[in-house]
Parts: C-alpha cells; sequence; structure tokens
C-alpha cells in the first residue's frame, strides 16, 4: 500500500510533510505534491506532518478523489524529488479547505 496526496494539496503545498519521510518519496509540480507509489514504504510519517490532512493511505483516499492515486503515479514520473521543507505559498492558508481545486493544478 502507498499513501497518496488528495485535491486539497493543491495551491497549499505545505511541504512538512518531506522532512520526515525516510524513502525521499515526494515529488514536487508548481502548486502540488505526489508521492511515488513505487517509493513509499507505508510508514505513516507523512500523514500526521501535513497541515492541509491532504494526505491518506490509499485504502482511505476521500470518495470521489480516488482517481488522485493514479495522478500521484503519473506526475511523479516527470516531477523533481523534494526532500526540505519549504515556504508555503503566501496563500497557503485561504485556499486550504476548498472544495474542487483540481481545475488548478498546474503540471
Amino acid at each position: 500500500m502507498t499513501y497518496v496526496v488528495t485535491e486539497n494539496c493543491i495551491k497549499c503545498k505545505y511541504t512538512d510533510c518531506v522532512e520526515v519521510c525516510p524513502v525521499d518519496c515526494f515529488h514536487e509540480g508548481p502548486n502540488f505534491l505526489v508521492i511515488d507509489p513505487e517509493e513509499c514504504i507505508d510508514c505513516s510519517l507523512c500523514e500526521p506532518e501535513c497541515p492541509a490532512e491532504a494526505i491518506f493511505a490509499e485504502d482511505d483516499v476521500p470518495e470521489g478523489q480516488q482517481h488522485l492515486t493514479e495522478l500521484n503515479a503519473e506526475l511523479c514520473r516527470d516531477w523533481p524529488v523534494i526532500t526540505e521543507k519549504k515556504d508555503a505559498p503566501p496563500d497557503a492558508e485561504e485556499w486550504d479547505g476548498k472544495p474542487d481545486k483540481l481545475q488548478y493544478l498546474e503540471r
């Protein structure tokens, strides 16, 4: 099993999770993070670190967001690994919790 970054990360992109990952499985896009399912060891350390509560175990991904499991796998192939925490975007708090953010995903 793997962990999955879900829609609430879009435009929030807090990076607290990347520092606790023992296998460096996070990849960074312009306004979203993803987890490489091939690298994730299911340690669960990242989940409680996410201020936006956007990380879920694959079996617990919220209803209607299961497609993000495949999206994480797809985007991690093109995006670089991120291992150090960065500042969140200045408007991250405004975006946290807003619904239907997939339309704002930048590839």
